[in-house]
């Protein structure tokens, strides 16, 4: 694989780094699709994508229409996966908890990256004091278990979806802001950084121009792999009852309403149970497709 390419003389610096990030990301879409689970992945992630947009043309009820005469009915024709003990839609309701599921995963990386980006970034360019102080408080939040502490938060905030999406995002910047500490304490030490150096370029410039897009591709991974765990943590949640507020649908508040029924309306459990965990299946075989993609030892 070509990593760099030559320049012409007198071709600036900058236009060296951007057509060598442009053939890095050309390699890594190659390796991409030549990867068949990422492929896969990327299919059920565009399709869940497309279903929360399109929820309204998709369900054939409201989410929240109940119907008690028809209470706990079996999948039928009218009725693809039966009805819950109020009579509402289970299909319509695993339809409309696709947008809280991926409003969920996207707003708590949102929130993480707003927290750790910038706490990555006073990490890995200050150094010394701010540094040491930045790494030990990441570590007493990484002694803590993440769901106890959301536990905590909700149990303060209350439930609902925002303050669980809030209370997620709070204990989900750890990772981005490990991780692009790390990015940028090894990128700062490369040539096309220290040739900035040498031209006065200041640390901001250097920060945004040079060291941020080099050190994105990690954190795209580190993103949509963190998406299905901040899903998976939001049905958790909604399972113990103190996640989304009825009658909003939520996989994990369906599988937990389920309980009582499921002897006999197996139906209640297993649907949302199988919605959570294609969920997790496809951004977890995206997210491996794009960390194989940017890894260049894995081409062959």
């Amino acid at each position: 694989m070509t990593t760099s390419t030559s320049l012409a003389p007198g071709q600036p610096v900058n236009t060296q780094q951007e057509l060598r990030q442009r053939t890095l990301l050309g390699d890594a879409a190659r390796r991409f699709a030549r990867n068949k689970l990422a492929l896969v992945g990327l299919f059920i992630v565009t399709a869940l994508i497309l279903t929360a947009i399109f929820a309204d043309f998709i369900a054939p009820f409201p989410y929240d229409a109940a119907d008690p005469v028809n209470a706990l009915q079996f999948p039928s024709r009218e009725h693809w996966m039966g009805t819950d003990e109020v009579g509402r839609d289970v299909y319509s309701r695993i339809v409309y908890g696709t947008r809280i599921s991926l409003a969920v995963g996207l707003g708590v990386m949102a929130i993480a990256l707003i927290i750790g980006i910038p706490l990555g970034l006073i990490a890995g360019l200050a150094g010394g004091p701010l540094d040491y102080i930045i790494m030990r408080v990441v570590e007493v939040f990484t002694a803590i278990p993440a769901l106890m502490l959301a536990l905590l938060l909700i149990s303060v905030f209350g439930g609902g979806l925002y303050n669980v999406i809030l209370a997620l995002g709070i204990v989900a910047w750890l990772d981005a802001c490990r991780l692009l500490r790390a990015q940028l304490l090894s990128l700062r030490e490369r040539d096309f950084v220290l040739a900035a150096q040498t031209v006065g370029a200041s640390k901001v410039r250097i920060a945004i121009r040079h060291l941020l897009p080099n050190a994105v591709a990690p954190l795209i991974v580190a993103v949509t792999i963190g998406i299905p765990v901040a899903i998976f943590a939001e049905a958790g949640l909604s399972f113990l009852g103190l996640g989304v507020n009825d009658p909003i649908p939520s996989w994990g508040k369906m599988v937990g309403n389920s309980l009582s029924y499921m002897r006999v309306y197996w139906y209640l459990g297993v649907f949302p149970t199988l919605a959570i965990a294609f969920t997790m299946l496809g951004f977890t075989f995206f997210g491996d497709g794009l960390r194989d993609a940017f890894d260049v030892s894995t081409n062959s």
